[in-house]
């Protein structure tokens, strides 16, 4: 059972299997951030903000922690990574369920540390979702299953600001060739910015997804 706190867009209008975008926000933010999107973003959608389960204090949540150490530098906890996963996989399914979304049109839109999650996730669980938007974020290597799907028929929207100083932009440019050698359809943009999402991104991905309801 999967206990994560959520916030919910219901669709406008009466849609009976609604497409379900769910969103994920990043390290040290809460449900509230991403849901902003919600109202931008396409009617019929059933649109739906998980809180991260891990609580930092004064509303702060993380998927994963993230440790500072003289030797180590900068390290991700991968055991709680890969239990948020597991998390997020089990609530997509609860949703499907009590919402009776449509099954084939599942969307995953995560940013910084939710992007970098949505990317496995859609690999540890095949065909979970039908999309992933991957904002500011990058594939982690460390967080793979041993071996990828041939099967996955997931297609990948992801975006980075060229200034970006929390992830480096060099990280997301292993994106493309990695997907894309899987055989993958991976769309890939940059944007002069920092850590964080420009408007013309915005409509970007927007756009994207609109061609794919």
């Amino acid at each position: 059972m999967s206990d994560l706190q959520y916030l919910v867009r219901q669709p406008k209008g009466i849609v009976e299997n609604p497409p379900l975008l769910i969103l994920l926000h990043g390290y040290g933010s809460n449900e509230q951030d991403l849901f902003s999107f919600a109202e931008e973003l396409p009617d019929e959608f059933l649109i739906i903000s998980a809180q991260a389960p891990l609580p930092m204090g004064s509303g702060s949540y993380a998927w994963y922690s993230i440790n500072f150490d003289d030797k180590n530098g900068k390290f991700s906890d991968l055991k709680q990574a890969k239990d948020s996963i597991d998390k997020i996989a089990v609530f997509i399914d609860q949703i499907k369920t009590k919402y009776n979304t449509n099954p084939d049109k599942t969307f995953l839109l995560g940013f910084s540390q939710g992007a970098i999650l949505s990317y496995s996730l859609s690999f540890f669980y095949p065909n979970k979702v039908q999309n992933v938007i991957a904002l500011s974020g990058y594939v982690n290597d460390e967080l793979l299953p041993e071996t990828i799907s041939k099967d996955i028929q997931t297609e990948y929207y992801g975006s980075h600001g060229s200034v970006d100083q929390v992830l480096p932009i060099e990280w997301a440019r292993r994106n493309k060739p990695f997907l894309e050698n899987l055989g993958f359809n991976y769309e890939y943009s940059e944007y002069p910015v920092g850590h964080g999402v420009a408007p013309q991104n915005f409509y970007s991905f927007k756009k994207w997804i609109e061609k794919r309801l």
